[in-house]
């Protein structure tokens, strides 16, 4: 028997589908056929410099985080079958949660499978209705999904703008709220720019908040040593909450963290829903971060490396002609404006040799489409130079430098 129901959903799905990619707008899946690294090998065979992955110190696929994760899988095994509260906890994730405090300046840390799942289940186990949450415009989606599900008051401030921070903590607390906390990313993936956390804290502290960051794109790399963001402000022990990533310069597989005091932590080994109803972190997992952190705690050489690629490749781009937005960190987002003509340029780049993906909105603002680069520790200068020379040829032949628009 037909279901006309089924079809007209089914139908509709397609035609969505047909509609996003009739704007520009759908979102290709580049496969690749080898380990992650500044140089892959697409599903096609081709070899490509990779200029987007989170790679930021290069330490993917690199034989020492390789080596132990297989000593990790050798002495732990595959996985636990199990949530950490029954029978999932080992002792390298100890050991890793306690690296992490050490490493970030914090008393305690919790894993998760995923950072998403950190933001996910950070919120609604701490805060309610009594309580309110003040949260950049451009905040990582988990952070936004995680304060959906919970039902403290919401309030929202435009990006990196202090002034619109201060309205929302006098409306916070005009409305009588308990407890008030500020959520921003430390480093907003899209832009590459870093939150101001030092003027962050000082209006946490004339106001009585609490401050949350998200690391996932700092951690490793930010600040003198690497200790992220709240390091690069100089406000190492005035952060409550921070959350993270294993998943970018910690190694590149998967996970999450969130750091904060004992009690924090312990309320969220009580109550946090992804903690408590999802598997354990992988044990080779752990043990390859565990690795990582004691490698890049020992020496700054990575981090360095890092900095100075992204000195020289925004230095470059924008001397070639194109428009990036300003800042420091290895996200440089070059703007293409128009999401037709950055899927066009990532096409381009890709038959030039160069791994590049497209972002346009939802994912960034309308009118806002760009390509972005990410650079890593791993690249060289012959690749960074290869890849300025491909964005130049691809630029003129779309006539997109600023030289060319001008003309």
């Amino acid at each position: 028997m037909s279901n006309p129901a089924k079809s007209t959903f089914f139908s509709g799905l397609q035609q969505n589908l047909e509609t996003l990619r009739g704007q520009g707008l759908y979102k290709p899946e580049r496969v690749l056929a080898s380990r992650q690294g500044a140089e892959v090998v697409g599903a096609d065979g081709r070899h490509l410099i990779n200029m987007c992955a989170n790679n930021y110190l290069g330490l993917s696929g690199d034989p020492q985080t390789q080596q132990a994760a297989t000593e990790a899988l050798e002495k732990y095994g595959y996985g636990l079958s199990s949530v950490r509260f029954i029978c999932g906890t080992q002792t390298v994730h100890k050991e890793l949660e306690q690296a992490i405090s050490t490493f970030l300046g914090m008393e305690d840390t919790i894993l998760y499978a995923a950072a998403f799942d950190a933001n996910g289940g950070l919120f609604e186990p701490l805060f309610d209705e009594n309580d309110a949450i003040i949260s950049d415009a451009l905040n990582h989606a988990s952070i936004i999904d995680g304060i959906r599900l919970c039902k403290a008051a919401r309030y929202r401030y435009r990006n990196n703008d202090m002034a619109d921070l201060e309205v929302q903590l006098q409306a916070a607390r005009a409305a009588g709220k308990r407890h008030t906390v500020i959520a921003t990313d430390g480093a907003f993936s899209m832009d590459g720019t870093i939150a101001r956390l030092d003027e962050i804290c000082d209006l946490a502290d004339k106001y009585g908040a609490l401050v949350m960051i998200d690391e996932s794109h700092a951690s490793g790399f930010m600040g003198a040593t690497g200790r992220g963001t709240h390091e690069h402000h100089n406000v190492m022990g005035r952060i409550d909450i921070i959350t993270g990533t294993l998943g970018k310069a910690l190694g590149g597989a998967m996970g999450g963290f969130t750091s904060a005091r004992k009690e924090v932590i312990d309320t969220l080994r009580q109550k946090s829903r992804p903690y408590l109803f999802s598997n354990t972190l992988a044990p080779m997992i752990a043990g390859a971060s565990l690795s990582v952190l004691k490698r890049i705690s020992g020496s700054t050489e990575l981090r360095d490396r890092l900095h100075q690629n992204t000195i020289y490749f925004r230095g470059e781009i924008e001397r070639i002609g194109f428009t990036i937005k300003p800042g420091t960190h290895p996200v440089v987002p070059v703007m293409l404006f128009d999401a037709p003509v950055a899927q066009q340029f990532a096409a381009r780049m890709y038959e030039l040799g160069v791994l590049l993906s497209g972002f346009f909105y939802p994912v960034v603002p309308m009118g806002q489409a760009r390509v972005r680069v990410q650079l890593s520790a791993a690249h060289t200068r012959e690749q960074l130079d290869s890849v300025l020379k491909a964005f130049e040829q691809a630029g003129r032949e779309l006539g997109i430098l600023k030289t060319e628009r001008q003309n």
